[in-house]
């Protein structure tokens, strides 16, 4: 059955068109990636389905009845304190009123002493109360406490204010408020941002497990792996459709994007060849005088008219050249830290752990939210100095740090600006640079504070490329860039040969990277040769 049908839709952002002609077919028990570079449109057809945004042109159908909700990207803090609890008691909005009419109601027919009037409101009683069991009144409690038992909320978490929330709290809680309204089509914008791998564990289950049809923008590429069937691709306002999971898409788009290349070549050398014979018969029909050869070539050339041409693919799609050089290695002890002891508020972070890092290692640290590795990368970065042990890095070490948060100081330089800071190049040389790394034209005169995630990300980077670091260490570097982007760093990062430690929950990039994964367990540093596989089999 089909539950959402999108035709020909356009839309368009002052003289931007960011979608145009997109269509799209979802049918029930479907699950579905819209993938795509980021602004290509991903997060506007999830608020166009959810009737969050208008359209231009085109139409949408709906199935009758049927319910929908979205998870939004970005959370909003409620205009007023209000507790977990009563934030997810929203979802019984109707159920609520409905009770407290019928609460109302009681409270009249204990009073009434008039038969006409007591009829008429035990009449109203049982009609009210017929609507409150058909939409799951009685069951109300029982879903809040098997959602709350499901995603692991506590009486404590219910009691504490939604607004003061982490990030990863908030999507949880969200995501708990959604699924108690039972959408049949559930839409989610960036489900797993923020959320450590157990969460995300327990997301793909929850996913896979769904009754309804579930529309997925994400780019958690080892998350689409587990739990879709579809990947739609949004490219130029228009889709592409394969039937199939992310590394499934992978190999068909490679496929289809190499077969359509072959086909470009052909048809170039068939036009070749008909403008050649347009030219010959041009030639025969001049020296000859017969009108033929004209009429002929006339014949070749509204054919050449009505060809459908077949666009030029570009087989290098990865436009942003990202390049690590190490001039100067460091030696071959890069960490040691021993019987490391660190308390915050009278909790225990590590309890006599130990570590050590060795030259051109990539380590993937990874544990719960709140188990301790942004604290140990503030350790190493020499941020946090009070703790108890050994921490000592190794000769010649030159550090490249980018945190999960990206400030500036001075938000109101341009990209330009930023870029030639420091660096002994001309403006020319600069803006040369600034191309390769996707800052083109008029954009390298962005302010730094409106750049985007990504884009802040990709700036960074480059900044540190100009230097010479043999020891990176990347908190969340994933967290706000596309796919494409993703994979251009991971490629970087393959061909660098310093040291990497960094901090990641995208398990599909952590398989790419790490030769070693550091897990944080029990207050202690535990070490794990391999990628994030090799690792969880290890602990199965």
């Amino acid at each position: 059955m089909i539950e959402i049908e999108l035709n020909n839709i356009k839309k368009n952002y002052g003289l931007r068109n960011v979608l145009d002609g997109f269509s799209l077919e979802l049918k029930t028990g479907e699950r579905v990636a819209l993938i795509g570079q980021n602004g290509s449109g991903k997060s506007t057809i999830l608020k166009i389905i959810a009737k969050q945004e208008s359209i231009d042109s085109g139409t949408i159908n709906i199935r009758s009845g049927a319910k929908i909700g979205i998870l939004n990207q970005i959370y909003e803090n409620e205009k007023e304190d209000i507790s977990v609890e009563d934030f997810l008691y929203k979802s019984f909005e109707e159920i609520l009123k409905i009770e407290k009419k019928l609460n109302k109601l009681e409270i009249q027919m204990s009073t009434e002493t008039n038969t006409d009037k007591l009829e008429k409101l035990i009449n109203e009683y049982g009609r009210t109360q017929e609507r409150f069991s058909l939409i799951g009144g009685y069951e109300t409690q029982e879903k809040f406490n098997k959602i709350c038992s499901k995603f692991f909320i506590n009486n404590e978490l219910l009691k504490q204010n939604y607004n003061l929330l982490s990030g990863g709290e908030k999507t949880k809680i969200n995501l708990a408020k959604l699924l108690l309204t039972e959408p049949d089509l559930l839409l989610l914008d960036e489900p797993t941002n923020h959320l450590d791998i157990s969460s995300l564990e327990f997301l793909e289950e929850l996913v896979s497990n769904y009754k309804g049809t579930i529309l997925i923008v994400s780019h958690d590429r080892y998350f689409l792996d587990k739990v879709v069937n579809k990947t739609v691709l949004l490219e130029d306002g228009k889709e592409n459709i394969y039937y199939g999971n992310y590394s499934y898409f992978l190999k068909e788009d490679e496929r289809r994007t190499l077969a359509q290349f072959e086909n470009y070549k052909n048809q170039q050398k068939q036009i070749e060849k008909m403008k050649e014979s347009i030219s010959r018969l041009r030639k025969f029909g001049e020296l000859a005088g017969n009108e033929m050869f004209f009429k002929r070539a006339k014949s070749i050339e509204k054919r050449l008219e009505k060809m459908e041409m077949i666009e030029r693919v570009d087989l290098n799609k990865k436009s942003i050249d990202l390049k690590f050089n190490v001039k100067s290695r460091s030696g071959n002890d890069v960490l040691k830290i021993e019987k490391l002891e660190k308390n915050f508020n009278g909790k225990i972070i590590f309890n006599n752990a130990d570590l050590s890092l060795n030259y051109g290692e990539k380590v993937a640290l990874i544990g719960e939210n709140g188990s301790g590795k942004s604290t140990l990368v503030k350790m190493i970065l020499g941020e946090d100095n009070n703790f108890a042990g050994k921490l000592k890095l190794g000769t010649s070490i030159k550090i490249g740090y980018i945190p999960q948060n990206i400030f500036f100081q001075n938000e109101n330089q341009t990209v330009l600006e930023y870029f030639l800071e420091g660096n002994n190049f001309s403006e020319t040389e600069a803006r040369n640079k600034l191309a390769r790394y996707g800052f083109r034209q008029e954009n390298v005169f962005k302010k730094i504070g409106k750049l985007s995630g990504g884009e802040k990300v990709r700036i960074i980077f480059m900044k540190l490329i100009q230097k010479d670091i043999n020891f990176l260490i990347l908190d969340e570097p994933t967290n706000h860039i596309d796919i494409d982007t993703r994979e251009i760093l991971e490629d970087a990062l393959k061909e660098y040969k310093g040291t990497v430690l960094f901090v990641s929950h995208d398990r599909f990039f952590i398989n790419a990277i790490a030769d070693r994964v550091l897990n944080i367990e029990n207050h202690k540093i535990k070490s794990y040769y391999g990628n994030y596989d090799d690792f969880t089999n290890s602990v199965k």
